[in-house]
């Protein structure tokens, strides 16, 4: 039996401190971008993407990126198995919800119309 049983959505201590290295390295991006403000335009983004792309390295090293990791892979296995409409199916089915809503909003407006009239008829306007 493993002697360390971690508990649910408890953190070890690493993690914090890589989850606290990311968040400086965003931090890091966006004031490099507003530092700087006599570089130019992509330059002060590049500063931007940068610490966005460092701190989601640094987070993938942690145990909540490992899962993340684990749930995008996953993911992406079962996006294999799905049945995709053919492109005929797939107009098909925009046309009926396009026929739905313009019946739907026609229906509403009647309903409307007619409600406003009984209210008119009933203030004596």
């Amino acid at each position: 039996m493993n002697s360390k049983v971690e508990q649910p959505g408890s953190a070890s201590a690493g993690d914090i401190v890589k989850y606290a290295l990311a968040v400086l390295l965003v931090a890091a991006g966006v004031a490099a971008y507003i530092y700087f403000d006599q570089w130019a335009g992509p330059l002060r983004a590049l500063a931007v993407a940068a610490g966005l792309v460092l701190a989601a390295v640094v987070f993938l090293t942690s145990g909540k990126g490992l899962q993340t990791r684990e749930f995008l892979s996953e993911s992406r296995f079962e996006l294999r198995k799905v049945v995709w409409p053919t492109r005929q199916e797939a107009m098909r089915t925009t046309w009926v919800v396009i026929i739905a809503v313009a019946v739907l909003s026609l229906i509403l407006a009647a309903m409307d119309l007619f409600i406003q009239f009984l209210v008119k008829l009933i203030l004596g306007q």
